[in-house]
């Protein structure tokens, strides 16, 4: 039940009408098919024995309502179930994306951004398809069992016996295999979330691929994984295609067996063979109804295994939530990280960050350098409230990030990332993800901070041309400044700039860091860059060595008295490539 509660909140009340119209119908047809055999027998034993043709015609007529009537709950019951199945579906995967997007990066994690495209698609897709045969055939198929063994009883309940040697072989029968096929459709859901996670990061990287023409290769990772998928599912749908015939089987010897012995009843004058006849159809909708039950378990067998996946996102906690009266403003940009230590694992014995010690006053620009791998961007990350600490806290303004509520402290602080992201749409609509009320005059002003408005210009459409997907269609150079003016849009109180100019040259970079310090003096700047020029003019400087900080100040007092920073520093000056991390290693 607690199941049914999560899949169908917040389920629109015309869908949940839908539901409940769906099976009343399918009673109304059950009602009029089990009428129809009793009229026919009727017509046999009372107007074709007695030769009386106006008997026949009426109660012809009369069995001719009755299929009409059955024909349209019928159909009125298909549409009802469609609608609802389709209102089912559409409910649950606006469920599943809003669940998905409250979750904490710790959370998407755990599921996989794979797997989690098929929950919202393929489990629901095959959720969908139970429902709208559980709601059809869940009142059809009882309740033809039930009317049709009650008119063969009232016909003749020596026959009638046959059903007690029939019923208990297909409830066995659909017990095992329903038994044995869930673990293997378990098991063929989790191939799909593989061969999803090879075609995603395929087309994310589809340039990369091309460049090392590794396409062959792909091509070969991608068939084993649709192998391993096929293989999965025709191991799965072994088991289930057993029932069907085991329940013809079961249907047809019965069958023979009420012939013979209503046949022979016929002979000694027991029974007439209208009632045979009605009787042979009331067998067939009896055992057609246990098939029914028979494929609606099956179904929720075969659903089982998605509802289960569909249900562990739904039910999943967020590990980041609002606390119930946060704070709603932040007061400045200041940055504290008293004592903070970080792991991913959430274990003391697994920390990236250790002991990290840092107060930024507000409106400052903080250089952050560090080798690759030396937590850089977790610890940035952890501004917003991206990641929570395992120890220490880290405050904002004055307070403790956990204090506030999550939309306006990440409100208050841009992030500009490594991986820059643009979405499909123009470059005025990317714009306006930092501000979507933004002035063209606002967005004209964020771009020329960023160096962005000369290139943007230069093209036909200007700030109406169309971005492929992930921006395929602007070099990376572009890509990083338009993520940059996006960030100015949100006017932040913090700026975060993660090693976002690596991909244009320094005289752009010495430009936009200049437009940057003239235009939001106020505004907190934290800047990661791998190049000591990107920082040497900041306020402080920290330099982070494998998850610590190794030392602070400014360009000039890191030169005289923080070895990794003097190293890279002259290699840099002298067009070396060594980087950060080399020099750490190289000073340890």
């Amino acid at each position: 039940m607690s199941t049914v509660k999560t899949l169908t909140a917040g389920m629109e009340k015309k869908y949940v009408m839908y539901t409940c119209l769906s099976p009343l119908t399918m009673v109304g047809e059950v009602v009029m098919e089990t009428i129809i055999p009793y009229i026919m027998a009727m017509i046999i034993d009372v107007g074709i024995t007695n030769r009386d043709i106006n008997y026949v015609l009426k109660t012809g007529l009369i069995m001719i309502g009755c299929a009409c009537l059955s024909l349209v709950c019928g159909v009125a019951g298909g549409r009802f179930a469609a609608v609802a199945s389709q209102g089912f579906s559409h409910n649950l995967r606006r469920n599943l994306f809003a669940k998905v997007q409250s979750f904490s990066f710790g959370n998407v994690d755990k599921f996989s951004s794979a797997s989690l495209v098929t929950r919202l698609t393929t489990d629901v897709t095959n959720t969908q398809n139970v429902y709208q045969m559980l709601i059809r055939m869940s009142a059809r198929a009882p309740f033809m069992l039930i009317a049709g063994t009650v008119m063969a009883c009232m016909i003749n309940m020596q026959l009638a016996s046959l059903f007690l040697i029939a019923i208990p072989i297909l409830v066995v029968a659909i017990g095992i295999i329903g038994s044995g096929a869930y673990p293997r459709f378990r098991v063929m859901l989790g191939k799909y979330d593989k061969m999803n996670n090879t075609v995603q990061e395929n087309l994310i990287a589809i340039r990369v691929v091309k460049a090392f023409v590794r396409a062959g290769w792909e091509d070969e990772k991608f068939s084993k994984a649709a192998d391993d998928v096929r293989a999965a599912q025709v191991r799965a749908e072994k088991v289930i295609v057993l029932l069907m015939p085991i329940m013809q089987i079961v249907v047809y010897v019965t069958m023979i067996a009420a012939l013979w012995m209503g046949g022979k009843k016929i002979i000694v004058g027991d029974m007439k063979a209208g009632e045979l006849i009605s009787f042979l159809t009331y067998i067939t909708q009896i055992l057609m109804s246990l098939m029914m039950l028979g494929m609606i378990f099956v179904m929720l067998v075969l659903s089982r295994a998605s509802v289960q996946r569909i249900t562990e996102v739904l039910d999943e906690t967020s590990g980041i939530t609002s606390p119930a009266d946060g704070l709603t403003e932040v007061a400045d940009g200041s940055i504290d990280f008293d004592h903070v230590s970080f792991s991913y694992a959430k274990k003391a014995e697994n920390c990236v960050l250790n002991d990290i010690d840092v107060h930024i006053k507000s409106g400052q620009v903080v250089g952050i350098i560090g080798g690759t791998g030396s937590s850089k961007t977790t610890l940035v990350s952890l501004i917003p409230r991206l990641y929570d600490t395992l120890s220490g806290t880290v405050s904002v303004g004055g307070r403790n990030v956990k204090d506030y509520n999550l939309e306006p402290l990440r409100d208050s602080v841009a992030m500009v990332l490594q991986k820059n992201v643009l979405f499909s749409g123009t470059i005025r609509d990317n714009l306006r993800w930092g501000n979507k009320d933004a002035t063209d005059e606002q967005i004209a002003a964020a771009c020329r901070a960023a160096d962005a408005d000369s290139f943007i210009t230069s093209f036909p459409k200007g700030y109406d041309t169309e971005l492929g997907q992930g921006g395929v269609n602007v070099s990376g150079g572009q890509k990083q400044r338009l993520c940059i003016a996006r960030a100015l849009l949100k006017n932040p109180k913090i700026l975060i700039l993660d090693d976002s100019t690596s991909a244009v040259d320094t005289a752009t970079e010495a430009r936009i860091r200049a437009a940057l310090k003239s235009a939001h003096p106020e505004t907190t700047k934290i800047i990661i860059a791998q190049r000591i020029s990107s920082v040497r003019d900041a306020d402080v400087i920290y330099v982070l060595d494998d998850g610590k900080i190794s030392g602070h100040g400014t360009h000039e007092e890191l030169l005289a008295d923080n070895k990794i920073y003097k190293e890279v520093y002259e290699s840099q000056q002298t067009g070396g490539d060594a980087d950060i991390g080399s020099a750490a290693e190289g000073g340890n």
